[in-house]
């Protein structure tokens, strides 16, 4: 971390030991700091108000409000906080509605320790993070034929810079590097993206690199 400190992180989850044992597996690690916990969705909207946590990790199925639910209303209400889904669910639909939802990340309860440390720091970061079981799966999905609308229209919006950008994007890189790949300044990627998503109509760097997959299976059928 540039600033020393440790990256802050939400749990939002209805089981208790789950939490209890995600808690404990980041706080062994001085880089993280859990703030706090909540076992449904909107005493975690309320606590992510409260803490303004870096990264929250969302259970998807939750009683009451579910975590596509509380999704939204933690984007809305905490737009600085990098909401990874944490589940059980290996569903690809879940997964694509998900990311397009405007989750930074999607990972499996499954996964091991090691895993789960990199991927909240890769979200805390700005970077995309998806389980490897999970991606040929979003990839499947997208294969079904889910896109209503001709990408190739949309995407001649884009520059040749841009369209760099997007493929950078789709691959959940960072801008710092995306500028190192580039040799480009940081801001001049953030002007870059921020373009991207406006020609596009898009509201999340996940978003982006969605659109990015489903384009790049429409121009091979």
């Amino acid at each position: 971390m540039t600033d020393n400190r440790p990256i802050s992180v939400l749990l939002i989850d209805d089981h208790t030991l789950f939490r209890s044992g995600i808690r404990s597996l980041l706080q062994r690690n001085p880089d993280f700091d859990v703030v706090g916990e909540a076992a449904d969705g909107v005493e975690g909207i309320k606590r992510a108000k409260q803490l303004k946590p870096q990264v929250v990790l969302l259970d998807l199925n939750m009683p009451g409000m579910s975590g596509l639910e509380t999704l939204q209303l933690l984007l809305q209400d905490c737009p600085d906080s990098a909401v990874v889904m944490l589940t059980v669910s290996e569903d690809a639909l879940d997964l694509s509605a998900a990311l397009k939802a405007g989750a930074s990340g999607y990972l499996l309860k499954n996964i091991d320790t090691d895993y789960l440390t990199r991927a909240v720091r890769r979200a805390a970061a700005g970077e995309t993070v998806v389980a490897e079981a999970m991606t040929g799966k979003l990839v499947a999905q997208l294969q079904a034929g889910t896109r209503t609308q001709e990408p190739a229209s949309e995407l001649d919006r884009l520059t040749p810079r841009e369209k760099e950008i997007l493929d950078f994007l789709a691959r959940g890189e960072s801008n710092k590097m995306i500028a190192r790949a580039l040799d480009l300044s940081e801001s001049t990627v953030k002007i870059h993206v921020q373009n991207v998503l406006k020609k596009l109509n898009l509201s999340s760097r996940v978003q982006a690199a969605v659109f990015a997959v489903e384009h790049r299976h429409a121009q091979a059928r």
